[in-house]
């Protein structure tokens, strides 16, 4: 087909795709470099940190299984002090009963009157007596390695929150993976060498996934944070619930902390995927919630742009993605259709099916070598390419179709998980009937006349808090954008080793 460049009349078609395609391909060269060129941080010999006395594991559920048998047992391989299960109060006994079969000295299950992952959340946060937690998936399956792995990164004392790379654990006890878990799982190879990057690049992430997540516990015991991550609402009036992962990775940026992704064997998580085709769901839900975070990201709180550009632009890029994606297919069947109807038999043009076999022949090789990192892995998931094909122009689609439709905050694949707000949920626990009590609002209201109640608020919250040096970051920014920031110190004998420095972000 290349001899018909020379044609400028087929111009109007194979520019367009040869921009879109140069555009593509450096920008994926760009990120296999940087993947190339990363490298994890290792353990050192005497480090800060130490599981036993520094590490709580915190796992909000509501239906955990026997794969949490599993899981549990490769969290205690790694040494933690304790694990905190937390679940809705009719679901108490039989999570006993799970935490009682693998380790009941260890493992401790704590309830919420209803099911809500951000309620979960803050609940396991106020119990942990750890400088460092771990949020940890139900079905989360670590290396003896992990903690390791993720406190060597806390030796930086900027570090707030460090993600992990991730891989596809079987649902099937034999180890057979459905065509859904294949597929799950080239979307895991392609995050992975993207967070790489991205961490070489410029040190930022696009999110700390929820499967597992670890966090230096002051930043989340601040009230600031409980209160916002509890009253986080879409457009002022829908409800969040899941998207706690993208919270708490912008919480991270917004406050001057660091993050970092350990991509290495030693830091590497297995996790089940829906089996079925209910993965679409999971997937929908997952694009909805990365529109909105990307949204606020980008163009309502705005720090990711100066602390971390290369994340900035892969976001920009994301969300014109669907675009360039689906203009390939379009532009090759008009310039088909223009050979086959509209060229005379006179000047030998080429078939329709010849243009056809030839794009996705082409579309098919570029995509297995993209994910050749995972059939070095796997070499027989080679069979779901052409489904990675279909499924690639659906998902475009579909982030079209998830722009669209932001309003709807239902989890879509958890029986029992509502779309009540955690702190509405929180209220009806304490029998709250205060006409006095604070309006909600979204994080990106910072710096808004909200501030006065909702810092009247969090006083209240303060007088009883057991840390006594935590900051209300919200109340505290002012117009040059300083803000608190909590560092490790060692030499401290308080119970929290902590101590509170003013510093500009600028600064830091």
């Amino acid at each position: 087909m290349l001899y018909l460049t020379n044609d400028t009349g087929l111009l109007p078609f194979f520019l367009p795709l040869g921009i879109i395609g140069v555009y593509r391909y450096l920008w994926f060269f760009i990120r296999v470099i940087a993947w190339l060129i990363y490298k994890p941080r290792r353990p050192k010999p005497n480090p800060t940190y130490n599981s036993e006395e520094d590490v709580t594991i915190i796992v909000p559920t509501i239906d955990a299984g026997e794969e949490f048998k599993i899981a549990a047992r490769s969290w205690l391989a790694c040494k933690p002090k304790e694990i905190v299960i937390i679940t809705e109060t009719k679901m108490r006994g039989p999570l006993q009963e799970l935490a009682n079969e693998v380790d009941p000295e260890r493992i401790r299950v704590l309830t919420v009157p209803k099911a809500n992952k951000r309620l979960q959340m803050v609940a396991g946060i106020n119990a942990t007596s750890t400088e460092i937690l771990v949020f940890a998936d139900d079905d989360a399956i670590w290396k003896p390695t992990m903690l390791d792995y993720i406190l060597a990164c806390f030796e930086d004392l900027k570090m707030g929150g460090v993600g992990t790379s991730q891989k596809v654990h079987a649902v099937d006890p034999g180890g057979h993976q459905t065509m859904w878990e294949i597929l799950a799982g080239y979307r895991l190879t392609s995050r992975n060498i993207e967070i790489a990057a991205s961490t070489h690049i410029d040190g930022g992430i696009c999110c700390l996934s929820g499967r597992t997540a670890a966090y230096r516990t002051l930043i989340l015991k601040d009230p600031a944070f409980q209160y916002c991550f509890t009253n986080d609402l879409w457009l002022g009036k829908y409800p969040l619930n899941s998207g706690d992962d993208k919270f708490l990775t912008r919480w991270m940026y917004s406050h001057g902390w660091n993050t970092y992704a350990q991509i290495c064997d030693e830091a590497e998580l297995d996790s089940t995927f829906k089996n079925n085709w209910r993965f679409l769901k999971q997937v929908l839900r997952w694009t909805r919630n990365t529109w909105r975070s990307d949204f606020r990201s980008l163009f309502t709180e705005r720090y990711i742009w100066r602390r971390h550009p290369y994340v900035a632009f892969t976001m920009l890029d994301k969300i014109f993605n669907p675009i360039t994606l689906l203009a390939g297919p379009a532009l090759v069947t008009v310039y088909a259709v223009k050979q086959t109807i509209f060229i005379p038999p006179t000047e030998n043009p080429l078939p329709g099916w010849n243009i056809a076999v030839s794009y996705i022949c082409w579309l098919l090789f570029t995509r297995a070598l993209k994910l050749f990192p995972h059939f070095l892995r796997r070499p027989l998931d080679i069979w779901v390419i052409p489904f990675w094909l279909i499924f690639n122009y659906y998902f475009a689609i579909m982030k079209i179709y998830a722009l669209f439709t932001l309003h709807e905050v239902g989890w879509g694949t958890r029986a029992g998980v509502g779309t009540t707000l955690a702190a509405d949920i929180k209220e009806e626990e304490d029998d709250e009937d205060d006409p006095n009590h604070p309006v909600k609002i979204e994080m990106s209201q910072m710096n808004t006349p909200a501030q006065q109640e909702r810092q009247h608020y969090l006083q209240q919250q303060q007088q009883n808090h057991p840390y006594p040096t935590y900051r209300q970051e919200l109340a505290n920014v002012d117009g040059n954008g300083t803000q608190p920031y909590y560092y490790h110190d060692s030499s401290s004998n308080e119970n929290t080793s902590s101590r509170l420095v003013e510093s500009h972000p600028s600064e830091r």
